[in-house]
């Protein structure tokens, strides 16, 4: 591991407690979050999107607003549902909000999981999937959008309006973007079509599949995969992985009432496959470094993302994120954002 960031799913509502309690509370929460986030060195901003429910949902604005206040944390997405998006507007957007950044973007895009509308991108106009999932839809899309940010010609052009018949790339175009585009695997067989592709992986702590061994080895067995795929594709370079933890230092008795201690992995269904889910941790920091130095994927990424309790507040969060940067990840190989972009393992 050579960095961490914070993961927000941006909960928003007027439940027991919460500190968020509208949207626009979210929202500008969440740029005050990633703010103090730069200033302590964290290297990564992250938000999950979600349609249709009390979560953040389009996620560019927010980038942007957050890229234009901080200097260095990398800003992104974990992940995009790519069954509800334009493959082409999408791709202008990544390449503003890039630019925008200054190349400090992390935009993690995949089929998405369950919403809580049924076959809610077909609301958005988005129809013709075979998949009662809709994963045909979105791979078409994801290679769609490749092409675009490539800087591809994918739209004919006007000769009245040009003076000759060509194809037209989307704009703008920001230069190297594909380098700093990720896909949200799931699955060993998803994480080698991942790295067939050639961009880099977010992995969460949802594994669609159960292979009867703990989360930590699953999830490494699925980044081996795809790091031998992208070899055997024949890409150039060393691609970036992240991988998603519930981590909490107990450091005083608030942190205890809230997490009080670390739970097992879990396995159940969800969207109808039989999942693994990870477990969360929560101990005093010298336990927590024992228990992550053992956790086989954390230390096979080069990115840890943590997942935050949104609707506790900013100065919560906060101090979940000094506390681990301070107390944890230093015995864990951490490198602060100060000391220049994450790069891969």
């Amino acid at each position: 591991m050579k960095g961490f960031g914070f993961l927000s799913f941006g909960h928003y509502g007027a439940g027991r407690g919460s500190q968020t309690v509208t949207a626009k509370d979210s929202l500008k929460q969440a740029i005050e979050l990633s703010v103090a986030a730069d200033e302590l060195g964290v290297n990564g901003a992250y938000f999950r999107v979600h349609h249709f429910a009390k979560q953040q949902a389009s996620p560019f604005p927010l980038l942007a607003a957050i890229a234009a206040k901080t200097e260095r944390i990398e800003v992104g997405t974990g992940v995009i549902d790519l069954r509800y998006e334009n493959p082409l507007y999408l791709a202008e957007e990544t390449a503003a909000l890039d630019l925008i950044s200054d190349g400090r973007l992390a935009l993690g895009m995949s089929r998405g999981s369950p919403e809580t509308a049924l076959r809610g991108y077909e609301s958005f106009g988005y129809t013709g999937s075979v998949d009662p999932r809709g994963a045909d839809l979105a791979r078409q899309k994801f290679e769609l959008f490749l092409r675009a940010i490539d800087g591809e010609g994918v739209a004919p052009s006007d000769p009245q309006m040009t003076g000759r018949n060509t194809l037209l790339r989307v704009e703008p175009h920001s230069p190297g973007v594909r380098k700093r585009i990720w896909w949200g695997s799931a699955s060993r067989e998803t994480a080698s079509w991942t790295g067939e592709m050639g961009v880099n992986m977010m992995s969460s702590t949802l594994l669609t599949e159960d292979a009867g061994v703990p989360f930590h080895q699953l999830q490494a067995e699925q980044i081996a995969i795809y790091r031998k795929a992208w070899k055997e594709a024949g890409h150039d370079g060393e691609p970036r992985v992240s991988v998603s933890r519930s981590i909490f230092p107990i450091m005083n008795d608030q942190d205890q009432l809230y997490f009080g201690r670390s739970d097992s992995d879990q396995v159940g269904v969800i969207d109808g496959f039989r999942s693994t889910f990870g477990k969360s941790y929560a101990a005093e920091p010298d336990q927590l470094v024992e228990e992550l130095l053992k956790d086989s994927a954390v230390m096979a990424a080069d990115t840890l993302m943590l997942t935050i309790p949104t609707q506790l507040g900013v100065e919560y969060n906060q101090h979940v994120l000094e506390s681990f940067a301070k107390y944890v990840a230093p015995a864990l190989g951490w490198k602060p954002n100060t000391e220049g972009p994450v790069t891969a393992v």
